[in-house]
């Protein structure tokens, strides 16, 4: 055993194997243990794929899974409930196989083609589940999967929707404005001498009735009795020169029948594939943008007859000198930048930053596609993290920093992102099979995540003043750990189940990639020893002093036929997830978890109070000759102030039902059961509003159909339910 353990200690400092007693891993297919009940997505229903939704009155993206939910809550229902909801499962299944293989299209494509296969020679019961299904399908959309491609797609569909919505309110704006100016002019010209001859008069009746008056008399009538209070001159031709740039503009189209004029030119785009395109090109509207937002102000003193010009002549003279402001920059279309991570070299770098510097109304995405790229520092995904670190930095630029597995998770605050009135940075790692990857990219992402290797977060700069209210960590698994912690369940050797508790590391995630083989190495089971430490526990460890250390770090990994290996790990990587964990505990900081500062208040005031408690218990001294009693002083106002530590809050009993909301994944499965018993609290996440609302049956249900395993079904409150002991069985195991 000694022997061994000098070999697999040699091999953790120099990351060089020697011996028998280690094997490489290079070739083996080892993926983590955790990853063992991941080998077909298929066959398991989660977020993927998702549809981005046509049309303005619906959400801009769903899950297929929660499409599917809300038509068998509609047609799932009677007699047959059961048998069709096996049915149009499996046309999910078909669908999403179809999806994973390459396929894509709108969902009513994908439906009718995944549909139209399980149809051929079914039975007449199949037929009529997808026909119903069918008819219940009301929206459609294109169908993306977890990806390269997923990031931009999401990003563009959401930031369209948001850009439509805004030219709607705006075009409805300027074309009343440029309506009601040139309103104004006829209404002029009506009450002129020119508006009252009796051709003019004769042109606004019309031919069908021309001979039934005589124009030369109503002219000569219109004339004496009209007021002379025409228009002047100045007030005219700003009134003319504002029609003119409202109908010129090339930012919105206009509506409510003011027509864009022929010499208007091409409509303006506003999506871009590098920074230096969109800055040029705002650059260049300056001029355009300054006229427009002064059209709007004018139009709008002078439709309210509020337009004094010895006071606005000169302030509209120098108008847009200084640059537009925050409010009229937010009357304009927000540009849409799409980039990788790969392709920022130092001067597009610069741009970007000059972009969020400058409060431009840009929205970033930037993609990573490969954080496991193997630098001569392994310092993973590190430009992304700078990036959305020094953006946060700026306090005015709102950053989401997101896997692509969670950005379906993370939707409303993508729309919040793209509705910030100023710059806004979206940091995707999209997952896409790296070359040395052999998982699907939803694995690849979300490990990247559970890992710490790219956590995600968003900043809002809108949501209040301080970071307690602006950054949101709580979407990350387990976010008060440094690691998430899941079981493992297996079969020994002695055909008996094993159940242990690992630590999900930076570790974890580099084993998934094939490029850092050679800082792993395979113990064979026949040299298995307690000197075999989890990556988790051995960092949790303090180190030795001195000498050799006594304990390897190792992994838990299977091969492909799901057996068990373990491997030890070199302590190049293990450095690595040392850094990658104090990352991740300043990005605690910011969220509060573990807040040094906080902390050593606490410290400090609670040895301030254990000395005054010390104090307050002391005896006095035995008096010399006995004497009066005389009262105590008071203890002085500050110490007596001193609060008592906040006790730790309860538990909640276990025969109260309750549901561990900040782990909650948003999949709306209990939703579906009964949404008056479950509700979302503001970040889109689960509790139990009223048990009441519902029946301990309905909650057992929905502890079952949790993904993560969240909901706490308690014991049952109303005795004469029917079936209580079969349903108190099947709850025990969420106790």
């Amino acid at each position: 055993m000694q022997a061994d353990l000098q070999k697999h200690v040699a091999f953790y400092l120099t990351g060089k194997i020697s011996g028998a007693s280690l094997d490489a891993v290079d070739g083996l297919k080892l993926r983590p243990a955790l990853f063992a009940g991941y080998r077909d997505l298929t066959r398991l229903r989660y977020d993927f794929p998702l549809v981005l939704l046509d049309g303005p009155d619906t959400a801009f993206v769903q899950s297929l899974s929660g499409l599917v939910d809300g038509i068998l809550h509609q047609i799932a229902g009677g007699d047959d409930g059961e048998r069709v909801t096996k049915h149009v499962l499996r046309l999910e299944q078909e669908i999403r196989a179809r999806v994973a293989a390459g396929e894509s299209g709108a969902l009513s494509a994908l439906w009718d083609a995944a549909a139209g296969r399980l149809a051929a020679g079914a039975d007449e019961l199949l037929k009529d589940s997808l026909s119903r299904a069918r008819a219940a399908l009301k929206t459609d959309g294109e169908v993306v999967d977890c990806g390269a491609a997923l990031p931009a797609r999401l990003l563009t569909h959401a930031w369209s929707r948001v850009q439509k919505q805004k030219s709607r309110k705006f075009q409805e704006h300027i074309g009343q404005l440029a309506l009601k100016l040139s309103n104004i002019l006829k209404a002029d010209f009506v009450h002129s001498e020119a508006g009252q001859k009796a051709q003019s008069l004769k042109a606004t009746v019309g031919g069908t009735y021309s001979d039934a008056f005589d124009f030369e008399v109503m002219s000569r009538l219109l004339t004496k009795g009209s007021p002379k209070n025409a228009l002047s001159d100045s007030r005219r031709r700003r009134i003319e020169w504002g029609i003119s740039v409202l109908e010129s503009q090339r930012f919105f189209p206009l509506s409510n029948g003011a027509q864009k004029r022929k010499d208007a030119g091409k409509a303006h785009t506003f999506v871009f594939e590098n920074c230096i395109e969109v800055l040029t090109a705002i650059r260049k509207r300056q001029p355009e943008m300054i006229a427009l937002a002064k059209a709007v102000a004018i139009a709008e003193f002078e439709l309210d007859n509020q337009y004094i010009e010895a006071k606005h002549d000169p302030y509209f003279e120098e108008f847009g000198d200084n640059g537009l402001d925050a409010k009229d920059l937010a009357l304009f279309p927000d540009y849409l930048v799409c980039l990788n991570a790969d392709n920022l070299q130092a001067a597009e770098n610069d741009r970007l930053m000059e972009i969020f510097s400058a409060g431009l109304p840009v929205k970033v995405l930037v993609q990573s596609d490969d954080i496991l790229n193997e630098q001569p520092h392994l310092a993973l995904g590190m430009r992304s993290k700078q990036l959305a670190n020094m953006a946060m930095g700026l306090n005015d630029v709102y950053v989401l920093q997101a896997s692509g597995s969670h950005l379906f998770q993370f939707r409303d605050r993508i729309l919040k992102g793209l509705s910030y009135p100023g710059p806004a940075l979206f940091s995707v790692f999209s997952g896409a099979p790296s070359p040395g990857a052999d998982l699907p990219p939803y694995l690849i992402a979300a490990a990247a995540m559970d890992s710490r290797v790219f956590p995600a977060f968003t900043f809002d700069p809108s949501a209040g003043p301080n970071w307690a209210s602006r950054f949101y960590l709580e979407a990350n698994s387990q976010v008060d750990l440094d690691w998430p912690v899941q079981s493992i369940a297996y079969e020994d050797e002695a055909h008996q189940r094993v159940s242990e508790n690992h630590a999900f590391t930076m570790i974890d995630f580099a084993a998934c990639d094939r490029r850092y083989a050679r800082h792993f190495a395979k113990v064979p089971r026949a040299k298995w020893n307690g000197t075999l430490v989890p990556v988790g526990e051995f960092m949790a460890r303090e180190p030795k002093a001195e000498g050799l250390p006594d304990n390897v770090p190792c992994l838990l990994m299977v091969d492909s036929d799901n057996v068990l290996q373990k491997v030890i790990v070199d302590d190049r990587l293990i450095r690595e997830a040392n850094r990658c964990r104090e990352t991740w505990h300043s990005l605690q900081e910011h969220g509060g978890i573990h807040n040094s500062h906080a902390e050593r208040l606490l410290a400090r005031e609670k040895k301030t109070w254990e000395e005054h408690e010390q104090r307050e218990v002391k005896p006095a001294p035995a008096a010399a000759t006995p004497a009066a009693p005389v009262a105590s002083p008071a203890a002085p106002a500050a110490t007596a102030a001193i609060p008592k530590p906040a006790e730790a809050a309860p538990e909640p009993p276990s025969d109260e039902a309750y549901i561990e909301t900040p782990r909650c994944t948003t999949c709306e499965e209990c939703m579906h059961i009964n949404n008056k018993m479950f509700v979302y609290d503001a970040n889109k996440q689960a509790y139990i509003a009223s048990r009441e609302a519902g029946t301990y049956a309905q909650l057992v249900e929905a502890a079952e159909s949790c993904q993560v395993s969240i909901i706490h079904p308690g014991k049952p409150w109303n005795a004469n339910e029917p079936g209580l002991d079969e349903l108190i069985k099947r709850a025990a195991v969420f106790a």
